[in-house]
Protein backbone atom coordinates (compact mmCIF):
# COMPACT_ATOMS: atom_id res chain seq x y z
CA UNK A 1 0.00 0.00 0.00
CA UNK A 2 3.00 2.40 0.93
CA UNK A 3 4.60 1.93 -2.14
CA UNK A 4 0.97 2.83 -4.52
CA UNK A 5 0.91 5.83 -2.00
CA UNK A 6 4.58 6.93 -2.76
CA UNK A 7 3.70 6.13 -6.66
CA UNK A 8 0.73 8.12 -6.62
CA UNK A 9 2.65 11.07 -4.72
CA UNK A 10 5.51 11.07 -7.76
CA UNK A 11 3.12 10.83 -10.33
CA UNK A 12 1.41 13.62 -9.03
CA UNK A 13 4.38 15.91 -8.40
CA UNK A 14 5.39 14.99 -11.57
CA UNK A 15 2.16 16.31 -12.99
CA UNK A 16 1.76 19.32 -11.08
CA UNK A 17 5.84 20.13 -12.32
CA UNK A 18 5.27 19.68 -15.69
CA UNK A 19 2.16 21.82 -16.20
CA UNK A 20 3.33 24.58 -14.50
CA UNK A 21 6.45 24.18 -16.91
CA UNK A 22 4.25 23.87 -19.77
CA UNK A 23 2.20 27.32 -18.43
CA UNK A 24 5.56 28.75 -18.10
CA UNK A 25 6.64 28.17 -21.59
CA UNK A 26 3.46 29.44 -22.48
CA UNK A 27 4.12 32.81 -21.36
CA UNK A 28 7.52 33.47 -22.74
CA UNK A 29 6.32 32.49 -26.10
CA UNK A 30 2.64 33.85 -26.52
CA UNK A 31 4.04 37.68 -26.96
CA UNK A 32 6.86 36.34 -29.61
CA UNK A 33 4.29 34.65 -31.11
CA UNK A 34 1.41 36.88 -31.61
CA UNK A 35 4.04 39.47 -32.70
CA UNK A 36 5.08 37.29 -35.63
CA UNK A 37 1.43 36.74 -36.59
CA UNK A 38 1.22 39.93 -36.48
CA UNK A 39 4.17 41.39 -38.34
CA UNK A 40 3.16 38.04 -41.15
CA UNK A 41 -0.58 39.81 -41.45
CA UNK A 42 0.46 43.27 -42.08
CA UNK A 43 3.25 41.95 -44.78
CA UNK A 44 0.38 40.60 -46.32
CA UNK A 45 -1.59 43.91 -46.08
CA UNK A 46 1.23 45.80 -47.65
CA UNK A 47 1.80 43.16 -50.65
CA UNK A 48 -1.84 43.51 -51.81
CA UNK A 49 -2.01 47.45 -51.14
CA UNK A 50 1.42 48.47 -51.55
CA UNK A 51 -0.01 52.41 -51.93
CA UNK A 52 -1.90 52.45 -47.97
CA UNK A 53 -0.48 54.31 -45.46
CA UNK A 54 -2.24 52.16 -42.60
CA UNK A 55 -4.85 49.63 -42.30
CA UNK A 56 -7.57 49.91 -39.85
CA UNK A 57 -9.92 47.39 -38.51
CA UNK A 58 -13.39 47.64 -40.48
CA UNK A 59 -15.99 48.15 -37.64
CA UNK A 60 -18.90 47.25 -40.07
CA UNK A 61 -17.28 43.36 -39.88
CA UNK A 62 -19.37 41.05 -38.30
CA UNK A 63 -18.33 37.34 -38.64
CA UNK A 64 -21.94 35.06 -38.68
CA UNK A 65 -23.03 38.10 -41.44
CA UNK A 66 -20.25 37.36 -43.47
CA UNK A 67 -20.41 33.58 -42.68
CA UNK A 68 -24.35 34.07 -43.88
CA UNK A 69 -23.33 36.53 -47.62
CA UNK A 70 -20.70 33.86 -48.52
CA UNK A 71 -23.13 31.04 -48.08
CA UNK A 72 -25.44 32.12 -50.18
CA UNK A 73 -23.01 33.03 -52.59
CA UNK A 74 -22.39 29.28 -52.90
CA UNK A 75 -18.88 29.81 -51.04
CA UNK A 76 -19.94 27.54 -48.41
CA UNK A 77 -16.25 26.25 -48.33
CA UNK A 78 -14.66 29.55 -47.72
CA UNK A 79 -14.41 31.65 -44.19
CA UNK A 80 -14.17 35.45 -43.92
CA UNK A 81 -11.27 36.05 -41.27
CA UNK A 82 -11.24 39.84 -40.87
CA UNK A 83 -11.53 42.85 -43.02
CA UNK A 84 -9.28 45.93 -42.75
CA UNK A 85 -9.59 49.00 -44.69
CA UNK A 86 -6.62 50.43 -46.56
CA UNK A 87 -5.77 54.35 -46.05
CA UNK A 88 -3.71 56.59 -47.83
CA UNK A 89 -2.06 59.51 -46.08
CA UNK A 90 -4.92 61.58 -46.03
CA UNK A 91 -6.90 58.95 -44.19
CA UNK A 92 -8.82 58.83 -47.64
CA UNK A 93 -10.38 55.07 -47.81
CA UNK A 94 -8.56 53.29 -50.97
CA UNK A 95 -10.13 49.75 -50.60
CA UNK A 96 -10.23 46.74 -48.57
CA UNK A 97 -8.24 43.74 -47.72
CA UNK A 98 -10.30 40.83 -46.79
CA UNK A 99 -8.96 38.05 -45.05
CA UNK A 100 -10.35 34.62 -46.14
CA UNK A 101 -9.45 30.74 -45.76
CA UNK A 102 -10.67 28.19 -48.19
CA UNK A 103 -11.31 24.78 -46.77
CA UNK A 104 -10.95 22.78 -49.70
CA UNK A 105 -7.62 23.33 -50.15
CA UNK A 106 -5.69 19.67 -51.01
CA UNK A 107 -3.69 19.71 -47.88
CA UNK A 108 -5.68 21.53 -45.78
CA UNK A 109 -6.97 25.08 -45.26
CA UNK A 110 -5.28 28.57 -47.28
CA UNK A 111 -5.28 31.43 -45.58
CA UNK A 112 -4.78 35.05 -47.71
CA UNK A 113 -5.49 37.75 -47.75
CA UNK A 114 -7.36 39.84 -50.67
CA UNK A 115 -6.65 43.61 -51.42
CA UNK A 116 -9.81 45.02 -53.32
CA UNK A 117 -9.70 48.83 -54.30
CA UNK A 118 -13.02 50.92 -53.71
CA UNK A 119 -14.29 50.39 -57.21
CA UNK A 120 -14.03 46.60 -57.04
CA UNK A 121 -10.81 45.96 -58.69
CA UNK A 122 -8.59 42.80 -57.34
CA UNK A 123 -4.82 43.91 -56.46
CA UNK A 124 -4.30 40.71 -55.58
CA UNK A 125 -3.58 38.31 -52.62
CA UNK A 126 -0.83 37.42 -50.27
CA UNK A 127 -1.05 33.84 -49.03
CA UNK A 128 -0.30 33.81 -44.80
CA UNK A 129 -1.13 29.81 -44.14
CA UNK A 130 -0.84 27.02 -46.43
CA UNK A 131 0.31 23.51 -46.70
CA UNK A 132 -0.66 22.20 -50.39
CA UNK A 133 1.69 19.73 -52.45
CA UNK A 134 5.42 21.30 -52.52
CA UNK A 135 5.82 22.17 -56.25
CA UNK A 136 2.23 21.34 -57.24
CA UNK A 137 -0.41 23.13 -54.85
CA UNK A 138 2.43 25.17 -53.04
CA UNK A 139 2.74 26.87 -56.94
CA UNK A 140 -0.12 29.49 -55.19
CA UNK A 141 2.32 31.34 -53.94
CA UNK A 142 4.11 32.07 -56.88
CA UNK A 143 3.74 35.16 -59.38
CA UNK A 144 2.94 33.29 -61.85
CA UNK A 145 -0.46 32.28 -60.89
CA UNK A 146 -1.08 35.14 -58.51
CA UNK A 147 -0.54 37.55 -61.01
CA UNK A 148 -3.52 36.43 -62.74
CA UNK A 149 -6.15 38.45 -60.60
CA UNK A 150 -4.36 41.61 -60.78
CA UNK A 151 -6.33 44.53 -61.70
CA UNK A 152 -8.93 42.98 -62.74
CA UNK A 153 -12.63 43.72 -62.19
CA UNK A 154 -14.80 40.93 -61.99
CA UNK A 155 -18.00 39.66 -60.52
CA UNK A 156 -16.62 36.55 -60.22
CA UNK A 157 -13.45 34.20 -61.09
CA UNK A 158 -13.24 30.94 -62.78
CA UNK A 159 -10.70 27.96 -63.07
CA UNK A 160 -9.91 26.79 -66.52
CA UNK A 161 -7.79 24.27 -67.43
CA UNK A 162 -5.92 25.42 -70.64
CA UNK A 163 -5.49 29.42 -71.65
CA UNK A 164 -7.89 31.70 -70.00
CA UNK A 165 -9.50 33.51 -72.80
CA UNK A 166 -11.44 36.28 -70.83
CA UNK A 167 -10.48 38.44 -67.99
CA UNK A 168 -12.77 36.47 -65.42
CA UNK A 169 -11.39 32.79 -66.02
CA UNK A 170 -8.18 32.09 -64.47
CA UNK A 171 -5.42 29.44 -65.66
CA UNK A 172 -5.20 26.45 -63.43
CA UNK A 173 -2.19 25.09 -61.98
CA UNK A 174 -0.67 22.21 -63.58
CA UNK A 175 -1.29 19.11 -61.72
CA UNK A 176 -3.34 20.91 -59.04
CA UNK A 177 -6.43 22.12 -60.53
CA UNK A 178 -7.79 21.60 -56.53
CA UNK A 179 -5.91 24.14 -55.18
CA UNK A 180 -6.16 26.46 -57.75
CA UNK A 181 -9.94 26.06 -56.86
CA UNK A 182 -10.05 26.62 -53.88
CA UNK A 183 -7.81 30.02 -54.10
CA UNK A 184 -10.29 31.29 -56.85
CA UNK A 185 -13.11 30.32 -54.92
CA UNK A 186 -11.68 32.10 -51.96
CA UNK A 187 -11.17 35.43 -53.95
CA UNK A 188 -14.59 35.11 -55.53
CA UNK A 189 -16.00 34.89 -51.87
CA UNK A 190 -13.89 37.61 -50.47
CA UNK A 191 -15.76 39.79 -53.56
CA UNK A 192 -18.87 39.47 -52.61
CA UNK A 193 -18.22 39.89 -49.34
CA UNK A 194 -16.87 43.17 -50.75
CA UNK A 195 -20.02 44.09 -52.33
CA UNK A 196 -22.04 43.77 -49.01
CA UNK A 197 -19.58 46.47 -48.06
CA UNK A 198 -19.69 48.86 -51.43
CA UNK A 199 -23.58 48.34 -51.28
CA UNK A 200 -23.60 49.33 -47.27
CA UNK A 201 -21.51 52.36 -48.17
CA UNK A 202 -18.70 51.56 -46.56
CA UNK A 203 -16.12 51.61 -49.46
CA UNK A 204 -16.57 55.56 -49.20
CA UNK A 205 -15.53 55.90 -45.78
Amino acid sequence: MNKIVKDAIIITVITLVSGCLLGLVYEITKEPIATAQYNTQQKAYQTVFEGAGTFEDYEGFDETAAAEVVAQSGYTENTIEGVVAAKDASGATLGYVITVTSHAGYGGDITFSVGIRSDGTVNGYSITSISETAGLGMKAKEEKFYSQFAGKNAEAFEVVKGTASSDNQIEAISGATITSRAVTNGVDAALSYFRTISEGGGANE
